[in-house]
């Protein structure tokens, strides 16, 4: 059989608007519960309210008589009490394949199921403020990092791991793609142009004038005229500058909460951070700086989005007052070193005190002093167990800005040996009217493309492939069906039917910086007998990227439909090897499906598969789309690459086939040689395969599992790759 999977991708390239498969609909999201979200409204104020015991272990047996709320010291009537228990999801029982087979453990890696929106339990931001993360701390911090990744994340957790000082593409990272999270745990560097420095604490040093003091040949010491004005000035200098870079964490912050206010489950930030500074030099005193401000602001965008702060230093346990070994005191007396050395603790300490308002402000946990970073991941995991959901109906002075512009809130309990956490409080100002003014077309679509969740108006089915061409290099092509229900169509004068929409699609590098942009505007006009077709079977866009460096990327696209405004997005994490390292590699998977009755005319040699009859064309929403009838026939393709070149022995590569269901092995095909027709020299192969669903295949998630191995070399090569797809009845 020839096989289709170059051929067919040069068709996709330069072929127009494919018509495809009919994309089934997915299920509906259900509608959120009010237990998911803090609620502050002109008739109810509802928080959460998490109670420990003298251990630190979740209490959840407790009243609502056991309760007193206050707002701004008045005792308030609870209307609405309930315990949350956020459990992660246990194995379902109606899926017998994951008991009976045995679990993945010596196969290259794959990714989790995508988690479905009722799926999802825990939502956690983990993010690293490099903006304020010194040189000396960070390799302790991937650490931590990659042991939570691998090791404490469990069934139902949605994970970012985002980096303040990135760019916007690192907020489109939510995912239970450990891949992805690990790729972007690699990222997390020193930052030189932020506010933290080699080291922990900024090194004692004598200033510029200072270094002329110092004991003249009789003995005696000599002094310079304003060293301690010249001191000051470089100290506000200092705080100016760590101050404008806090405000950029900050910010960062402010824009990672607000996206993730739509997110399902209990929801958190975890903050790696060396704290901000909320004291200030000025005029010979301390005054407050616009960063506490800025805290309590976030605090309340935080309380507003229902998403709890965790905060870890990675700076671990300190001893107040010890010299470290950047320190130098040459030249410069003991008290002023001492002076210094005080002014460096006050700043330590100042800077956890920020980290602990944070917490404390959002009803979470600091971390602080303690050099078991996990330790800290792992109660954050912990205290996201569960939680009482408590509601009161504020009265009319509540929201009144002229009485109260912040309302104070105050938790207690009326049993001893509990410890109680709560949100702090809230602004007077309601959801409603916090609520998004409407947006211009450009900010729609724009929004969608830059937000970490996908807009689900219109229904996009994204897949972005990998290839690589001798001449042009590596590339991805990215296949999207559009269901063309979603978008209305009006109808012209001559009986055709036309629908007009806006795309745009980009490609994110793993630092979180636009590689790519494509923006088009398009119009689709087709006659009847065509309409109908498309809104029976959608159709596909297809967008090839070239990709110049390998690394891990984020492709998004996000589509506007002019004539009822709704928005769609789709996106995809995608790996690009680097093939000049000589290793053995895999391109991404093309798909087709065929009903067992074509499949034999197929086999049997009655039908030809090749690129240009129709039935080739639905490769397209086949490959995009992934979702196939039990009991079909499922045929993919696929390319070899950097297959070993004029060795003495030729390559004997054995491909093996595994088709795996929530992390357990559905089937496994033994071991077979690939076909190389006998070349020696070929650098690449192309390759093909097919695997029936059989008709007690139970509907849901799966993934298509390629292996190859070349065991002629001296030191074996493997490849894998993978497609995701969904079985239904």
């Amino acid at each position: 059989m020839k096989n289709l999977l170059f051929g067919s991708l040069l068709f996709f390239l330069f072929s127009p608007t494919i018509l495809g498969q009919t994309p089934q609909p997915s299920a509906t999201p259900p509608v959120a519960n009010d237990t998911d979200v803090v609620k502050i409204s002109t008739t109810l104020i509802q928080l959460d309210v998490v109670v420990t015991d003298k251990k630190g272990n979740q209490v959840k047996d407790l009243k609502s008589e056991d309760f007193e709320v206050f707002e701004n010291g008045k005792k308030q009537d609870i209307t609405n009490f309930t315990y949350i228990f956020v459990n992660p999801p246990r194995p379902s029982a109606n899926s017998p394949v994951a008991e009976k087979n045995p679990k993945i453990n010596d196969a290259p890696p794959v990714p989790s199921a995508k988690l479905k929106l009722e799926q999802v339990r825990r939502t956690y931001a983990i993010v690293v403020d490099d903006l304020g993360l010194s040189f000396e701390n960070v390799p302790a911090v991937r650490q931590s990092l990659k042991k939570f990744v691998n090791e404490q994340i469990q069934e139902g957790d949605l994970v970012a791991v985002i980096r303040t000082g990135s760019g916007i593409g690192a907020l489109q990272s939510f995912t239970t793609d450990k891949r992805q999270l690990l790729a972007a745990i690699e990222k997390v560097r020193w930052n030189p142009q932020g506010r933290g420095g080699i080291s922990s604490f900024s090194a004692i040093a004598p200033t510029s004038k200072e270094r002329l003091n110092g004991e003249t040949a009789d003995g005696t010491t000599k002094t310079v005229e304003g060293a301690k004005e010249d001191a000051g000035f470089q100290k506000q200098i200092d705080e100016y500058r760590s101050e404008n870079f806090s405000a950029g964490t900050i910010g960062a912050l402010n824009y990672i909460i607000r996206g993730m206010k739509k997110l399902p489950g209990r929801k958190s930030v975890v903050l790696f951070s060396e704290g901000f500074q909320l004291l200030k030099a000025e005029n010979g005193s301390l005054t407050v700086s616009r960063s506490l401000q800025n805290l309590r602001v976030l605090a309340d965008i935080a309380n507003r989005s229902s998403v709890v702060f965790y905060t870890i230093d990675p700076r671990g346990l300190q001893i107040p007052g010890m010299l470290t070994a950047e320190d130098n005191t040459f030249g410069t007396t003991a008290e002023s070193a001492a002076e210094k050395r005080r002014s460096r603790d006050d700043e330590f300490t100042d800077s956890q005190q920020s980290l602990r308002y944070l917490a404390y402000e959002t009803g979470g946990l600091p971390f602080v002093n303690q050099n078991n970073l996990n330790l800290g991941l792992q109660k954050a995991i912990d205290d996201q167990k569960g939680y009482y959901l408590i509601g009161y109906q504020p009265d009319s002075e509540t929201f009144d800005p002229k009485k109260s512009k912040f309302n104070k809130l105050s938790v207690k309990l009326k049993r001893d040996g509990f410890k109680v956490r709560y949100r702090s409080g809230f602004f007077g100002i309601t959801d409603k009217n916090l609520a998004d003014v409407k947006q211009t077309p450009q900010q729609q679509i724009y929004n969608a493309l830059t937000s970490p969740f996908d807009a689900n108006d219109i229904a996009l089915n994204l897949n972005a492939l990998f290839a690589n061409d001798e001449k042009s290099g590596s590339f991805i092509r990215s296949l999207v069906n559009i269901k063309a229900q979603d978008l209305k169509f009006t109808q012209e004068t001559d009986g055709t039917r036309k629908a007009n929409f806006d795309i745009i699609a980009m490609t994110f590098g793993d630092n979180g910086a636009p590689v790519d942009e494509v923006a088009k505007n398009y119009t689709i006009r087709v006659g009847e007998k065509a309409f109908q077709k498309i809104m029976e079977k959608g159709f596909v866009y297809n967008l090839t990227v070239p990709i110049k460096k390998a690394g891990a990327y984020q492709f998004r696209i996000a589509l506007r439909d002019s004539g009822s405004e709704k928005v769609g997005s789709a996106s995809q994490f995608i790996e690009i090897p680097n093939l000049k390292k000589g290793k053995l590699t895999l391109s991404g998977i093309v798909v087709r499906n065929f009903p067992p009755e074509e499949w034999r005319k197929i086999t049997l040699g009655q039908r030809q598969l090749n690129a240009q009859t129709n039935d080739e064309a639905g490769s397209l929403t086949d490959t995009a789309v992934r979702r196939f009838k039990r009991g079909t026939v499922l045929f993919y393709e696929y390319l070899i690459y950097n297959v070993r070149k004029n060795a003495p022995q030729p390559a004997q590569l054995q491909i093996q086939v595994r088709l795996l269901r929530e992390k357990s092995v559905v089937t496994e095909g033994r071991a077979t040689a690939a076909d190389t027709g006998g070349q020696t020299n070929l650098g690449q192969i192309q390759n093909a395969g097919a695997i029936t669903l059989g008709s007690s295949l139970p509907p849901g998630d799966y993934i298509l599992q390629l292996i190859v191995t070349d065991e002629s070399a001296k030191k074996n090569q493997q490849a894998t790759q993978f497609i995701e797809f969904e079985v239904v009845e």
